[in-house]
């Protein structure tokens, strides 16, 4: 995918990127695009923590791939940074263009320029596709995961 850009996201994404966050059957029954407050509100508090980076891959003036990027300064590991990335979806016309896989490496690649040692991610148990796209990227199934809904 030529002409492709990776910028931080801002106020006119937020619809494309709720768009794509409830474009599965996960998402469907957690978003609620018809009500942007909440995800505005959430915008700015992202935008003004220099940890977080919310980020759209904007083909031909469109939004479509989103992620997000925590970079998470820790004492375990010898002190090392380590960031997590969350929130991965491409618009459903773009699956299978290789967009996944640049949105993945600008992460990896982001990561190392903050001098991140470990880069994380979770994923559904449901999203077994995306799980083999993760293997296929060198990401391996370390561990088991733990919720707790507040």
């Amino acid at each position: 995918m030529e002409n492709l850009e990776i910028r931080a996201a801002a106020a006119p994404d937020v619809p494309a990127i709720i768009g794509m966050l409830a474009d599965d059957t996960l998402g469907a029954q957690r978003e609620s695009p018809d009500d942007l407050g909440p995800y505005l509100a959430a915008l700015e508090r992202l935008s003004t923590d220099p940890n977080q980076h919310l980020v759209v891959a904007v083909h031909k003036g469109r939004v479509v791939g989103t992620l997000q990027l925590t970079i998470i300064p820790g004492l375990s590991r010898r002190g090392s940074t380590r960031s997590i990335i969350e929130g991965v979806r491409i618009h459903a016309d773009e699956r299978g263009s290789g967009l996944g896989t640049r949105l993945i490496e600008w992460a990896i690649g982001e990561s190392r320029r903050q001098g991140c040692q470990l880069v994380q991610l979770t994923s559904d148990n449901t999203r077994t596709e995306a799980h083999q796209f993760y293997e296929r990227l060198g990401f391996s199934a370390s561990h088991v995961g733990f919720k707790l809904a507040l």
